[in-house]
């Protein structure tokens, strides 16, 4: 009998035991289901709790476009696309209302993030922060402008075309009400043949787009410049020049991936016929914060070159002196075979004010031949009073007299030494 009491006893004891390690089990599985799970919310937060947040934030987007400058746009996360009715935020933004997830929207007008629903608003977007900067080609034209051209040019080095595109001309200055415009485009230095573009009626905006070709090898290319005289015809059929717009090839990088369009303002032309020994061209500035002298040698003309071939180069070499003593001397590239180069280079020298008295540019337009002595083809000195008269004084002068700012002038060549 014993026994028998013993064996029941572990019996019930061992069921017990097993009891309690079930249940153990079971609350450690719950709560170990409970750290690594979450519950899907069916329906979102209550109606009046979303009512509130909604319309704290409706009041905070409220003043941040009172206080900002430019209006806002707001940036939404939408945690799901369920359909349902809307409740004004802002002015001109929406979210939706809580209501029965299931019910289709109703038609009408709707916002931009209509779609977007159940949107919460985290945040603004200020517009002007991602605007385009406005191309003011068309719009800004400084005083005194005779008006400007539009082109377009690119390479293709396999066939050796250079492609032009003349677009358009705008603000032109007739010298008649009426205006029938066109235009001849040169490819420098041959000014015997050219390429010339339909004439437009009665317009002062004239649209062309029309394209142009020339033959020209890579090798000689960046010694090229393009030239566009812009006409008026009149009701005798006679041409009177507008301005022209001269661009030197050897700064920009033509490629056939790479089709630059370009805007200039026209120029009068020189109609003086040329000196004895041409003329030359260039800008002459001084800031006399950083005390700098910029010299900018744009072209020249009518030049009486020894001999006209392509193994000729011409350069320009500006000097600055004081007192009469040379101080330093730069060099523009050497342009082949023309009468007429356009060079666009420049140059900067370093001058005190207390020198502008005391100082001079000397502007010397050389031929180099290969194996033979360089010869000088004119000679031009700017300067103040104690050196210079006449033009040369009057741009040195109105240079002093417009800090920072670009004069351009044309002077003739003399041949002294």
């Amino acid at each position: 009998p014993e026994e028998a009491v013993a064996v029941a006893g572990g019996v019930i004891g061992g069921i017990l035991l097993f009891v309690l390690l079930g249940i153990t089990v079971y609350l450690l599985w719950k709560k170990f289901c409970r750290l690594f799970s979450y519950e899907k919310l069916i329906n979102p937060v209550k109606t009046t709790n979303a009512n509130a947040i909604f319309q704290d934030q409706a009041n905070s987007e409220i003043q941040l476009k009172r206080t900002s400058r430019s209006r806002s746009v707001p940036f939404i996360i939408p945690p799901t696309l369920h359909g349902r009715d809307w409740i004004h935020l802002t002015n001109e933004e929406h979210v939706q209302e809580d209501s029965d997830p299931y019910m289709a929207p109703q038609a009408g007008p709707r916002s931009s993030f209509h779609s977007l629903a159940g949107a919460y608003v985290v945040g603004t977007i200020n517009p002007d922060l991602y605007k385009f900067p406005q191309d003011k080609s068309e719009t800004d034209f400084p005083d005194g402008n005779i008006g400007r051209l539009w082109f377009s040019i690119e390479y293709e080095r396999e066939s050796e075309r250079l492609l032009v595109s003349l677009i358009k001309v705008r603000k032109l200055q007739p010298p008649a009400d009426s205006c029938s415009p066109f235009v001849k485009i040169y490819l420098l230095p041959d000014e015997r043949s050219y390429l010339q573009s339909k004439t437009k009626c009665k317009t002062l905006n004239p649209q062309f787009d029309e394209n142009f070709v020339f033959q020209v090898s890579s090798k000689m290319l960046l010694q090229r410049t393009l030239k566009f005289l812009v006409y008026h015809v009149d009701k005798q059929k006679k041409h009177h020049l507008l301005g022209q717009v001269i661009f030197p090839l050897k700064n920009e990088a033509l490629t056939e991936d790479n089709k630059l369009v370009i805007w200039r303002d026209l120029e009068k032309e020189n109609l003086e016929p040329p000196s004895e020994y041409g003329d030359i061209q260039f800008s002459l500035s001084y800031n006399d914060y950083l005390g700098r002298l910029t010299v900018v040698v744009l072209r020249a003309r009518g030049l009486k070159l020894q001999e006209e071939s392509p193994a000729v180069g011409v350069y320009v070499k500006v000097s600055l002196m004081n007192h009469n003593k040379f101080i330093k001397s730069k060099k523009t590239a050497a342009l082949l075979g023309t009468p007429n180069p356009v060079y666009n280079e420049t140059f900067s020298f370093k001058a005190h004010q207390t020198e502008l008295d005391t100082a001079s540019l000397s502007l010397s337009v050389l031929q180099s031949n290969k194996g033979e002595k360089t010869l000088l083809l004119g000679r031009v000195v700017v300067g103040p009073f104690m050196y210079t008269r006449g033009k040369e004084l009057e741009h040195w002068n109105e240079m002093i007299s417009k800090p920072k700012e670009l004069v351009k002038r044309w002077h003739a060549l003399c041949h002294s030494t």
